[in-house]
Formats: C-alpha cells, structure tokens, sequence
C-alpha cells in the first residue's frame, strides 16, 4: 500500500513517548507514492489549519519514502500569451518527520542503507556473542557504539547537503557542470 495510517493510544502507546498515553501516538507511512497537486488545493488549507482553540498535541511520526510528488500552479494568468508556470516535481528518497512531546515537528533526512543478503548478521548472533571473549564486543560497549554510529550517520548526512548545496551552487554559474 502507498499509505500507512496508525494510531495507538492507551498505555501502550506510552512506549513512543509520555504523552502519547494520555492524547496517542499516530504514525503515518507514505511509500511509492507519485501523485500531482494543484497549487490552488494547498493554499486553500490555510482556513483549515486555523482554529479559535489551541489543539493538543499528538505526538507522531511521519515517514516518506520513494515519493515523486509534482505540483502544477493552476492560478489564473496574468500575462495571458505567457506559456504558464512550469511545474516543481519534489522527489524524496527518504524523509522522517517527528511531533515530539513540545509540539515541534524535527525534520531527518534518512538515507537506506542496502546490505547484501550474505552480510547480514542475525540478531541473535550479535546478542550471544561472548561478553567477555577477545574477539566479543562488551555488552557495555553496544549502546556506545550505538551513539557513535548515529553520530556519524548525522555527520555524513550534513556532508551529503552541505555537497549538494555546493554543486547547485556551481550550477548556476554553469548548467552543464558534471561532476
């Protein structure tokens, strides 16, 4: 399916964060979608979002992946011989939006990483490895490396912008740049 909606509520929706035990936790997944919008269809839902009462919030998360999404600007022309606005395609690999406990949205650009079928490791492998043997990892050791992998994961995911934003760069001075 290209849409995943679902929500928990309850004390076992509490896993997710204190919060969603009292208002839920909604998790949406979006994947393989390629759709069309019309310019006028989001402007309009400006009306909708405002409200006299302050909702509450929900904590959730939001997780897009393989979408193409293409948005066609349908408002009237002002200059009628101009050949109209060209439409802006927004492609996401893979994106993670989070509604944490104070109400703030945290945007993560995820990158999928494909290990081959041979270098898989089963979890049960890495759980019974020795605790203390010279080759073993210290299961003191697991949620260090843990962090450190994130930490790193961030770090290349901030390069990879931080590349494309020099290349688009570059591109404007010259169109043709190939890298």
């Amino acid at each position: 399916p290209e849409l995943c909606l679902r929500l928990e509520g309850g004390p076992a929706a509490a896993a997710h964060s204190p919060l969603a035990a009292q208002n839920g936790f909604l998790r949406v997944l979006l994947r393989g979608c390629h759709t069309q919008l019309c310019m006028s269809s989001l402007t309009s839902l400006g009306p909708f979002l405002e409200d006299e009462i302050i909702p509450e919030v929900i904590p959730m998360e939001i997780e897009v992946v393989d979408a193409k999404i293409t948005m066609q600007d349908d408002s009237p022309r002002v200059y009628p011989t101009s050949p109209g606005p060209v439409p802006i395609t927004l492609a996401v690999d893979h994106v993670v939006v989070r509604r944490k406990d104070d109400g703030v949205f945290y945007l993560t650009e995820e990158k999928p990483v494909s290990v081959p079928e041979g270098q898989k490791a089963p979890a049960e492998s890495v759980l019974a490895a020795p605790a203390a043997g010279p080759c073993g990892l210290q299961l003191k050791q697991v949620p260090e490396l843990q962090r450190e992998l994130q930490t790193m994961k961030l770090a290349l995911a901030e390069a990879n912008m931080d590349k494309a934003h020099l290349l688009q760069e570059i591109r404007k001075y010259n169109p043709l740049f190939q890298l």
